[in-house]
């Protein structure tokens, strides 16, 4: 899954793709690259993010998909009517870092399209999520979330082999519970459906390499932990960097298959 942010503040690629034509660029570069789908948002969920209007979201991502209506393409947003234009538009899957706890009406635009849904654990909100995240146990925690979303999407009439779930690397969670999420992504996998994974240059990769002020990180360290995520089990990955995921998961795919 590439990643295309059409926001001028994203935490890694903010400004990059704000235009529009640049943003389509992109998208079909990623594709040529070897993407199976190209992410394409138009609000930044990065750490102290402030929400943007519902005008202005559609004002940035709608000339996009237009671009891109013949193109797999998935909607990141947690507003139901900028997912029903993005479905109307030739989007495949709804990707929701919220859960479906933003908008009472996304569940049911999810349903109605028959579309593609992605539930991502977050904890509060992207304002104040890092503002000392706390968990008994992080992976026992995220599992159960997504358990009963899940369960929940279902029940909205979202039928369950439609439904994939993503831990939410970096969204209210330490450097050491991002890696502990990586570590025990068994646990998460038990409950059946794919895995997403969005580590992709990612603060915590750079915090490990001796910057306890990195704001973003590497694409080798992305590749490295996007390879040990497949091992153990994620079978999307939300990257920037395309090509270069593309080959060093077709070599771990090589090694590991029988």
């Amino acid at each position: 899954m590439g990643v295309v942010n059409v926001t001028p503040d994203s935490f890694s690629d903010g400004g990059v793709n704000f235009e529009p034509a640049d943003a389509a660029g992109s998208a079909r570069r990623m594709l040529d690259e070897g993407a199976a789908i190209i992410d394409v948002g138009g609000e930044s969920t990065r750490p102290g993010s402030e929400g943007v209007s519902l005008d202005e979201e559609l004002r940035r991502v709608v000339p996009v998909l237009e671009a891109l209506r013949t193109l797999p393409v998935s909607i990141d947003t947690a507003k139901s009517q900028v997912a029903a234009r993005a479905l109307e538009l030739g989007a495949l899957l709804v990707n929701d870092v919220t859960a479906l706890r933003g908008d009472p009406e996304l569940a049911g635009v999810v349903a109605d399209h028959g579309a593609y849904l992605c539930l991502m654990h977050m904890r509060g909100e992207p304002r104040t999520m890092q503002n000392d995240p706390h968990y008994d146990d992080v992976v026992g925690d995220v599992a159960r979330f997504l358990d009963e979303r899940l369960a929940f999407a279902v029940a909205q009439g979202i039928p369950e082999e439609s439904i994939c779930l993503d831990p939410g690397i970096g969204f209210g969670k330490t450097v050491e519970h991002n890696f502990e999420l990586v570590r025990r992504l068994d646990e998460l996998t038990a409950l059946g459906r794919p895995i997403l994974v969005g580590i992709s240059r990612k603060s915590s990769l750079g915090k490990i390499m001796g910057d306890p002020g990195a704001k973003t990180g590497t694409a080798a360290a992305s590749i490295g932990a996007a390879v040990l995520a497949y091992e153990r089990g994620a079978s999307i990955f939300r990257v920037h960097d395309v090509r270069e995921h593309v080959e060093a998961l077709s070599a771990a795919v090589a090694v590991v298959a029988p």
